[in-house]
């Protein structure tokens, strides 16, 4: 099979012309990421590898192979995209069924969530977050009248997304399970489901999310070190303690980039789910608020992008802008409210930022859809220009016409 067929190449100069202020956030994100991994994981580094820049150099590796596959994404029409649906679908549940076999999935902290392919570990939920996204915005365009006007066209998305949930929680991932049915959920209001609908099944979600946060002894843990971690600071409460002295430390300015007393073995992943309370002890709350900023605007941009291609009437690339949007956000709103004691202690890294294989190449796979997106918002808007402007006939005959006058 000749797989070329499927792509469509992108010059420099259309990739040149993507929302300017979007690239720019995104990159401006990806270089406080490699900082933020160098300085963070430099205790870690040396105590594991006798190397201070270990994580970082394969953060950066891994930064290129987001860039590879991005620019892969970025060839490939929406269309095209849209017809895999399903098949990426069936793939991501196959990882999902792949890391619970033994032999196959690795097992850290007690969790089986990755598949070991030398490079890097592969998180199946990051895959099965992104292909989920891009079925439902292919079901919302297929089915958009029984979505809209009945209960069947609205509960089929979540029958098979309670699949995907069924085999993140043997994992077990319930920070995955949460953002997975938040970002679905969201999709479908978006898709005009009915308000009562929506809020009928907001209160099933979150009833049985409750269900499953008490069924297991840890998650109840974690629960009420959430709520007071100072009761056992020295166990349980350890990690929560930990960040929020590293607040503390940080006060309006922060320490200064490297200068973070928490990342010298006090506070556990540090360079992974715990970077951001690094990044403000050394860069105090401005620059925590400068990176929530940056977070937003990226965020912001890809909405307008979406809301470009639903005005040029595809429905389909607008939902997965919507839907890889809303996936960033509620994984950044999670991950800042864990370090800051705010929610439960969840295994979320904040994107772009944090160190980790998975979640970057994932993430910069999904940006760079949306710049495709983009891409093809800007052809349709240049072909529809093209076709207003009178042809050299027309004009002759306007003149005539005028000179008649």
């Amino acid at each position: 099979m000749n797989w070329l067929r499927f792509f469509d190449r992108v010059s420099w100069r259309e990739f040149s012309q993507v929302d300017s202020i979007f690239i720019a956030s995104v990159v401006s994100l990806l270089a406080l990421g490699i900082v933020m991994v160098s300085s963070a994981s430099i205790s870690i580094s040396v105590d594991q590898h006798n190397d201070y820049t270990f994580f970082m150099w394969r953060q950066i590796l891994y930064l290129g192979m987001g860039v590879a596959l991005g620019w892969v994404m970025l060839s490939l029409p929406t269309e095209q995209l849209q017809k895999w649906g399903i098949l990426l679908m069936a793939i991501s549940l196959a990882l999902l069924i792949m890391v619970l076999l033994p032999g196959i999935g690795k097992t850290v902290n007690g969790s089986r969530r990755w598949i070991n392919l030398v490079v890097f570990n592969l998180q199946a939920s990051e895959v099965a977050k992104v292909c989920m996204v891009v079925y439902v915005s292919g079901y919302l365009v297929r089915r958009a009248e029984r979505v809209r006007s009945g209960w069947v066209g609205f509960f089929l998305p979540l029958c098979l997304c309670s699949i995907f949930l069924l085999f993140l929680l043997f994992e077990p991932d319930f920070g995955a399970s949460v953002v997975l049915l938040g970002t679905v959920m969201a999709l479908l209001f978006l898709g005009g489901a009915p308000l009562y609908q929506f809020l009928l099944l907001l209160a099933g979600a979150v009833l049985m999310l409750g269900v499953v946060a008490i069924s297991e002894s840890y998650r109840m843990k974690r629960l009420m070190n959430f709520i007071d971690p100072w009761a056992d600071p020295f166990n349980e409460g350890y990690q929560l303690s930990q960040a929020l002295i590293a607040y503390g430390r940080g006060e309006w300015f922060g320490l200064g980039l490297g200068n973070s007393v928490q990342k010298l073995s006090y506070l556990p992943e540090a360079h992974t789910d715990f970077v951001f309370s690094i990044w403000v002890e050394e860069t105090g709350l401005l620059g925590g608020i400068v990176l929530i900023l940056l977070f937003g605007v990226m965020v912001s941009r890809a909405f307008k992008i979406g809301n470009k291609a639903m005005a040029l009437s595809r429905p389909f690339a607008g939902y997965v802008c919507f839907g890889f949007s809303i996936l960033i956000l509620a994984q950044v709103i999670i991950n800042i409210g864990v370090n800051t004691g705010f929610l439960p202690t969840k295994g979320l890294t904040l994107p772009l930022i944090s160190y980790g294989g998975s979640s970057l190449i994932i993430t910069l796979a999904s940006l760079f859809v949306i710049a495709r997106v983009d891409i093809e918002n800007k052809r349709i808007e240049s072909a529809q220009v093209e076709k207003d402007k009178p042809t050299p006939k027309q004009n002759k005959l306007t003149n005539i016409e005028t000179s008649n006058d």
